[in-house]
């Protein structure tokens, strides 16, 4: 299953925040194990690193958990058709419609992501983790 991770669920992983940490680190896991294949987009990885160095104010630390994180989940790039598609979408959070547009376009499986509010009317499907976890025990 390839699945995007909405930066909200990295953040928790690597924050280690609760009570969210739990589900993110059984999803990264999964990732790790191969028992799915985890992305986020190229935008993901500079809000990521933008967050992170705000609370390590190191940059070499910041980029050495930023490479250690893509060891575990690979890269996806947005392109200009995702963004002309978000403008005339119907998803009212600019930022998630381009990420279903590249979701989408780069044939996810699914997204997760704690706001599933923002993805009410997106065109693929959307997981919470906790539903997300459910599914990756019931495959096994």
């Amino acid at each position: 299953m390839k699945v995007l991770l909405d930066t909200c669920v990295i953040m928790d992983f690597l924050q280690n925040r609760e009570p969210f940490a739990q589900d993110a680190k059984k999803i990264m896991q999964a990732c790790a194990m191969e028992l799915c294949s985890g992305f986020i987009t190229a935008k993901s990885a500079t809000d990521i690193y933008y967050l992170t160095h705000r609370c390590t104010h190191n940059d070499q630390e910041t980029r050495k958990k930023l490479s250690q994180l893509l060891t575990i989940v690979n890269m996806l790039d947005s392109m200009a058709v995702d963004v002309y598609d978000a403008i005339s979408s119907q998803v009212s959070d600019f930022e998630d419609a381009v990420m279903i547009g590249t979701a989408k376009r780069s044939q996810m499986d699914c997204i997760v992501t704690r706001n599933q509010k923002d993805y009410a009317k997106s065109s693929i499907t959307v997981y919470t983790p906790e539903k997300f976890i459910e599914i990756l025990e019931q495959n096994e």
